[in-house]
C-alpha cells in the first residue's frame, strides 16, 4: 500500500498546487524546499518540510532515508517567471543541471532507500522537429543549436536516470507551458502546447498509483504533442482544476 509521499520541488509552480492534493487524499508528504520561510508555508499545509538542496547528495539521501517514502514525486526546477532574456541563459543552465546532477543525486537517494516508483517533470517541446503530432516515442532533439541544446541535453539525462534504473518503476511526465496561479501566466505564448498548473498537478497525483514505466505526455489539446496516452493509462483529465472541488 502506497503510503508516504516524497515531493522534491513542494514549493515549486506545481508543488504549490500538488502538495495540498495529496494530503487531501490521505498521503503522509514530506516536501522540500531550500527555504525555511516556504518550510513554514508547507507545515500550514499538512506536509512535512524538508529544507535541502539536491545539490548535497549527502543531505539529500538522509533526509530521503528519514522520510521512508513508497514514492518520490521530482517537480524540482529552477526557471523563476518574470526573469529577463538576459538573464535566462544562467537559468536555463541552472535548470539543466538540476535534470541531470539533481536528478541523479535523487536517484541514488531513492535506491538507498528502497523507492519504487520515481515520477519525474519532464517537457513535450524537446522533441526533435517533425511534421505532425508528437507521441512519446518519438526522440528528443539531441542535435539542437544552442540555447535549446543544453535545455534537451537536461532533459534527456533526466528521463534516462528516471526511465532506466533498475528495480524501480519511472514515470516521465512531459508538460506542455504551465499557466495559472503560480505561474505569473495567464496564457502562454505557445497555447497549443500548454497546461494549466492543476491539471499538470493531478496528473502526478494520478501516477502515483497509476500507469507503466514510461513517458507521458500533459498538455491541454493534441495539436502539437498527444496525451491520450496520459487520458487512457492515467485516467487524466485536463479540464481538473482545484478550485473546481466539492
Amino acid at each position: 500500500m502506497i503510503r508516504n509521499i516524497f515531493l522534491a520541488g513542494a514549493s515549486g509552480a506545481v508543488g504549490r498546487r500538488l502538495a495540498p492534493l495529496l494530503v487531501e487524499a490521505g498521503y503522509v508528504v514530506t516536501g522540500t524546499t531550500r527555504s525555511a520561510e516556504k518550510a513554514a508555508s508547507l507545515r500550514q499545509i499538512g506536509v512535512e518540510p524538508a529544507i535541502v538542496d539536491v545539490f548535497g547528495a549527502e543531505k539529500l539521501k538522509s533526509v530521503v532515508a528519514e522520510a521512508a517514502p513508497d514514492v518520490i514525486i521530482h517537480q524540482l526546477t529552477d526557471l523563476p517567471h518574470g526573469v529577463s532574456p538576459a538573464a535566462m541563459k544562467d537559468f536555463i543552465s541552472r535548470n539543466a543541471r538540476i535534470r541531470s546532477e539533481g536528478t541523479a543525486n535523487l536517484i541514488q537517494a531513492a535506491k538507498a532507500a528502497g523507492v519504487g516508483r520515481i515520477i519525474a517533470q519532464s517537457i513535450a517541446w524537446a522533441y526533435a522537429p517533425k511534421t505532425g503530432v508528437f507521441i512519446e516515442t518519438d526522440p528528443l532533439d539531441l542535435h539542437a543549436d544552442e540555447p535549446r541544446a543544453t535545455t534537451v541535453a537536461g532533459v534527456a539525462a533526466m528521463e534516462q536516470a528516471v526511465l532506466n534504473e533498475p528495480g524501480m518503476e519511472g514515470i516521465v511526465l512531459r508538460y506542455g507551458f504551465f499557466y495559472g496561479p503560480g505561474t505569473g501566466v495567464d496564457m502562454p505564448a505557445n497555447p497549443d502546447l500548454r497546461v494549466h498548473v492543476d491539471a499538470a498537478a493531478s496528473a502526478a497525483l494520478r501516477a502515483i498509483e497509476r500507469g507503466a514505466s514510461g513517458a507521458y505526455n500533459v498538455t491541454e489539446t493534441d495539436i502539437v504533442a498527444s496525451s491520450g496516452k496520459a487520458r487512457n493509462a492515467l485516467g487524466w483529465d485536463a479540464a481538473f482544476r482545484v478550485d473546481d472541488r466539492p
